[in-house]
């Protein structure tokens, strides 16, 4: 049966992102619906590692919203204990040579400048004893962290108190006369609401299409080698210094760099690669030799261990690698909040604060000059004219009231 639902604000995707988005926007006073056409964490979210990195980002908008992202992953593991397995186990880059240990530490210190806590390891075999001798050194990131990422999307749509509905794929977008947003329509009926947040992952670009915008979002695989369970040999999250310099590339070539972290279930996770092919589904034994060969050069007891699984999801990858966060001028009552890349899960709660923070018009409630939010405005590459009377500089627009009606 056809129907018709009012809300306060319709969030598209039931991932991370997306569960963040109706977890913030849902405690500031406003009834929220949340659509995705698959089950929870159906997408990237649920073909991630849970990394909660500030190690690999610049000094930049991107690191200051991981940061803010760090101290908002710690106050929800401490109002939700043990519910999605926040582990703050830490961070280990390394390098092999000396040339690239002062690479490294040169990198290191422009964070901290910046506010991260990054500490230097001359002797690696204090904190990780497997870690293949004779190399450089590396530095020590305190705030990395983990999340199970699944477990985290399914706890934040659950605490929203959202309403949600799986399995109803969004076909459009309802726009009023002068083309402002007045909800979505589903093969089950209309979601009607005067905001829609984009949260729809690698697809936000077909989004943004269906409420007649643009957003430059392409799919960039990777994949995840899974070991059978072990004694906890990796301590920490470590990788190669390298992996630095693959995530800030823009290259559609492979890049795979080692990327080793134990779990507290036992098994040993494996990444990472990086390579722009479309929507391509294909297992790549090319791809899964070469992160199993990186592995085993950084951790030698990894030799004889048994891959047990792999699996490979698609990055949401932007041009400048900047995610699009807040208000699309181009279409009053459409927001972003998509193309993260590999940082979806790290970055979630706080692009969920910063939503909502637009969406109730609090005023304050968040410190917005932490976050200079116009590195991620929408419409920053330049695709279509704005709508008359709205400038898409960063700023945010009215928010939407809540309504006095319940959900039918």
């Amino acid at each position: 049966m056809f129907t018709r639902r009012t809300f306060d604000v319709v969030v598209v995707g039931a991932g991370v992102v997306g569960a963040a988005c109706a977890f913030y926007t849902s405690r500031s006073g406003l009834c929220v619906a949340v659509v995705d056409r698959g089950p929870v964490a159906g997408g990237t979210t649920g073909a991630g590692e849970g990394n909660l990195l500030v190690s690999d980002k610049q000094p930049g908008p991107e690191l200051d919203l991981a940061l803010l992202s760090t101290r908002l992953w710690r106050e929800l593991a401490e109002e939700f204990p043990a519910t999605f397995e926040y582990e703050a186990k830490g961070g280990l880059v390394v390098a092999a040579q000396q040339d690239g240990l002062a690479a490294l530490r040169t990198f290191a210190a422009t964070q901290a400048a910046a506010g991260v806590q990054c500490e230097d390891v001359p002797h690696l075999a204090d904190v990780e004893p497997h870690l293949a001798p004779g190399l450089a050194g590396g530095v020590r990131y305190p705030q990395d962290a983990q999340v199970q990422p699944a477990l985290a999307a399914a706890h934040l749509l659950r605490a929203s108190g959202a309403r949600l509905l799986l399995g109803e794929e969004v076909i459009g977008v309802l726009r009023t006369t002068d083309g402002a947003v007045r909800g979505v329509r589903t093969p089950r009926g209309d979601l009607l609401a005067p905001a829609v947040v984009n949260a729809a992952g690698t697809w936000g670009g077909q989004v943004a299409e269906l409420a007649g915008t643009s957003l430059p979002v392409l799919p960039r695989r990777g994949f995840v080698l899974v070991t059978e369970p072990l004694p906890r040999v990796v301590r920490h999250k470590v990788y190669a210094a390298d992996y630095v310099a693959d995530v800030a590339s823009g290259s559609a070539a492979l890049q795979t760099s080692a990327v080793v972290e134990g779990t507290a279930a036992g098994p040993v996770l494996i990444g990472a690669s990086r390579e722009r092919v479309g929507f391509d589904r294909s297992l790549s034994t090319e791809v899964l030799g070469k992160l199993a060969r990186q592995a085993q050069e950084l951790f030698p007891v990894l030799r004889g261990v048994r891959v047990m699984r792999t699996y490979h999801g698609f990055r949401p990858y932007l041009p400048d690698h900047h995610p699009a966060i807040g208000a699309d001028g181009r279409v009053p009552g459409l927001w972003h909040a998509c193309g993260h890349e590999g940082a979806g899960v790290g970055l979630a709660p706080a692009t969920g604060a910063l939503i909502a923070d637009g969406l109730a018009g609090s005023g304050g409630r968040l410190d917005r000059r932490a976050v200079d939010v116009r590195a991620f405005r929408p419409g920053r590459f330049g695709s279509g004219p704005p709508q008359p009377g709205r400038a898409d500089a960063g700023a945010w627009p009215s928010a939407p009231g809540p309504t006095d009606r319940p959900p039918a």
